[in-house]
């Protein structure tokens, strides 16, 4: 089972693969504040778990399993982030804080809902890819829509 604080570990070192190209133990708990150790223990519940692989002192590779789930997790926590911050109009410190806290505690099913509506309220785009957070349809169909902005329809 992949507990909140193993989701924490997993999509730290998505970013860290995204920011630097390679993860390592170090930079992992430089990032996230913590001892080497607590880093080495969450590697091998990952790992068990099958996100990850990784051999002592070399780098840490994300399975296509672990990096689909922390680009979901990262997906969900943008989708409420939005919700709360642009729709609801809170702070952004404070969307931030409850987006962490509700991302987690909601299901695919919601988030996707989430998403459609968001996306129509702030007339981001109209999801015409049938959103999925278990996908990136959503981003592309951003993509597609900005990129159109500047261009006509015949050359998309």
């Amino acid at each position: 089972m992949v507990t909140e604080s193993l989701k924490e570990y997993l999509k730290t070192m998505y970013i860290l693969k995204k920011q630097n190209g390679h993860i390592r133990v170090t930079d992992v708990a430089e990032k996230m504040n913590c001892s080497k150790p607590s880093v080495n223990k969450a590697i091998n519940n990952l790992k068990l778990e099958g996100l990850l692989s990784y051999e002592s002192y070399g780098t840490i590779e994300l399975t296509e399993n672990g990096e689909n789930l922390a680009k979901k997790l990262l997906e969900a926590y943008d989708i409420v982030y939005l919700f709360l911050k642009e729709v609801l109009g809170l702070e952004e410190e404070d969307a931030k804080i409850d987006a962490e806290k509700i991302k987690s505690a909601i299901s695919d099913e919601t988030a996707n809902k989430l998403a459609r509506y968001v996306h129509k309220a702030l007339g981001l785009t109209n999801l015409n890819c049938n959103y999925d957070i278990n996908q990136e349809k959503c981003r592309s169909c951003i993509k597609r829509t900005s990129n159109k902005k500047g261009r006509n329809d015949d050359e998309s």
